[in-house]
């Protein structure tokens, strides 16, 4: 498997629909990247939710899966399932967030995602980081719409079963979601593994990257 590094990363931009999407999409990957440099710097925006049960559960289950880090969390108030009539509003955040500073990575949703808060989140993102390493979560559901990733986190064992850990318990409104359980979350992260020659691994699409291989 072919291992490419992103250079030193001392500040990340995640984007989600909703509250939680950013931790099942890239929980692990947060953990290990701040795990690893403390005092790194996370901007994080998630569209709906604000103002409410679900905006608590998402600030405290950041600041868990962001340990150490200098994290920055806007949750706005758009209507859950309504993001694409809400297309101003939405941009205009993102590029409000995009004018606090250049990140050396952006966390977003992928562009082929099935839900449509998620897909149309995923276009805005490009047109406001142009010129940035965008990482494509996936996030598993009932649309079957997980395909062929292009990019792999590798995680160890104990960030692996730490991720789901804090996903149980920190979203506890989603319990009851048919396809929120340990054994989805942990199983799609045993597949991605089996597919970059580790144990388990967090998977990404990537639009486009720019290679510096004489550098």
């Amino acid at each position: 498997m072919i291992r490419l590094g992103a250079g030193r990363v001392d500040r990340i931009v995640a984007v989600g629909a909703h509250c939680d999407d950013i931790a099942i999409g890239a929980g692990g990957t947060l953990l290990t990247l701040c795990r690893a440099r403390p005092g790194l710097r996370v901007d994080a925006l998630v569209l709906t939710g604000g103002g409410g049960e679900r905006e608590e559960e998402e600030r405290a289950a950041l600041a868990a899966f962001c340990p150490g880090a200098d994290l920055r969390l806007t949750v706005l108030k758009l209507p859950d399932g309504r993001v694409p009539v809400h297309w101003d509003e939405a941009k205009a955040a993102v590029e409000e967030l995009r004018a606090q500073g250049d990140p050396d990575l952006v966390l977003a949703p992928r562009t082929d995602d099935a839900h449509q808060d998620h897909r149309h989140l995923a276009q805005l993102v490009p047109t406001a980081f142009r010129d940035h390493l965008v990482l494509g979560y996936e996030i598993v559901k009932w649309d079957g719409d997980l395909g062929r990733p292009a990019a792999y986190q590798p995680l160890s064992p104990e960030t692996a079963e730490d991720k789901v850990r804090l996903l149980q318990e920190h979203y506890p409104s989603q319990r009851g979601r048919p396809w929120y359980d340990r054994e989805a979350f942990l199983g799609l992260a045993r597949i991605r593994g089996i597919e970059c020659h580790a144990r388990y691994a967090e998977a990404f699409a990537v639009t486009k990257l720019t290679l510096n291989l004489g550098g």
